[in-house]
């Protein structure tokens, strides 16, 4: 009508004749650093399907002894090293014991002594990868230096060397199980720093140079708050990555010394112990060694998959 105004000012007009609609582009989902990873992560598929596996092996063993309530020490010469059957799953082994009740029991301490170690090598990598890559000269130099040493050093011997010379004293002072495992977790994680620290210390050498950073030194935030607020968060991704890695390495570890006779004594069944117990009778009774070899390769190997998801997941050069 003549002589009348639309409704609003800036309501859109049609379009003439033989004129197209312009395409309105459509704004594009945003993720969040955490849902980016989550996304890369679930395109690997190696790096699931062992999350899973790995998930089902931690409910096993966790909660494995509340449905299969064999003792792990009752004896039974009437059937020793007997194959799998109904009455035992995994067989018996040279004492007539259950293998899946002792693979369930030691499955918890073999599994904790791996993270537990992975958390000692991954404060002490932060810590003095952080102190490193925050300080100049005389410090990194040191640190460096040190980190370097324990590099050099072998380490399956000096696992030995001080697992002979502290175990009995450990024992006596925190138990026989409550030492040994203390000594294991510290020994391996003292042992196993040196990589995460050397990965801190060069992702804050880089990090401590971006923008971002000069630009919260510029509003007057102190040493430790940048390393805490704003360089450590995006310096997790390969120390989550070195963690997984760790974690493998420790588990091999415990069952090598337990399979060298100097980890946990035969009483209390690790999977490296298991496999030490049935190194004699591979010949007649393979299963023993079968059972308890696989509980330990399923478990690095899942572990291994899932620190390669990790990698592929973190790492901002691949895209996926």
């Amino acid at each position: 009508m003549a002589g009348s105004t639309p409704a609003s000012l800036t309501a859109e007009r049609p379009a003439p004749a033989g004129v197209a609609a312009a395409v309105v582009p459509r704004k594009k989902a945003r993720f969040s650093p955490g849902q980016e990873a989550w996304r890369r992560f679930r395109r690997h598929k190696l790096a699931m399907a062992s999350s899973v596996i790995l998930g089902l092996v931690v409910l096993a063993v966790l909660l494995g002894p509340l449905f299969w309530q064999v003792p792990i020490n009752e004896i039974d010469f009437a059937s020793k090293l007997d194959g799998p059957s109904w009455a035992h799953p995994l067989g018996t082994d040279d004492l007539g014991q259950d293998i899946l009740a002792r693979l369930l029991y030691g499955g918890r301490i073999s599994l904790a002594v791996g993270f537990c170690a992975m958390m000692v090598a991954a404060v002490v990598g932060v810590l003095v990868g952080a102190i490193a890559g925050m300080s100049r000269g005389g410090v990194d130099a040191t640190l460096m230096w040190l980190a370097d040493l324990f590099l050099s050093l072998p380490q399956l011997p000096l696992l030995l060397l001080i697992s002979y010379l502290f175990r009995d004293a450990l024992t006596k002072i925190l138990g026989t199980q409550g030492g040994i495992f203390i000594m294991i977790v510290v020994v391996i994680g003292g042992l196993r720093w040196m990589q995460v620290a050397r990965l801190v210390r060069a992702q804050i050498l880089s990090i401590r140079e971006k923008e971002f950073i000069e630009a919260a030194r510029a509003l007057g935030a102190s040493s430790f708050r940048q390393v805490v607020r704003h360089i450590l968060p995006n310096a997790l991704g390969p120390v989550i990555v070195a963690g997984t890695i760790d974690v493998a390495a420790a588990i091999i570890a415990e069952s090598t010394l337990s399979f060298l006779g100097l980890g946990f004594p035969p009483d209390i069944p690790t999977w490296g112990r298991v496999l030490f117990d049935a190194k004699d009778t591979m010949d007649i009774a393979p299963h023993w060694a079968l059972f308890s070899g696989g509980a330990i390769f399923i478990a690095v190997l899942t572990i291994n998959f899932i620190g390669d998801g990790l990698r592929d997941a973190f790492d901002p050069r691949r895209v996926l």
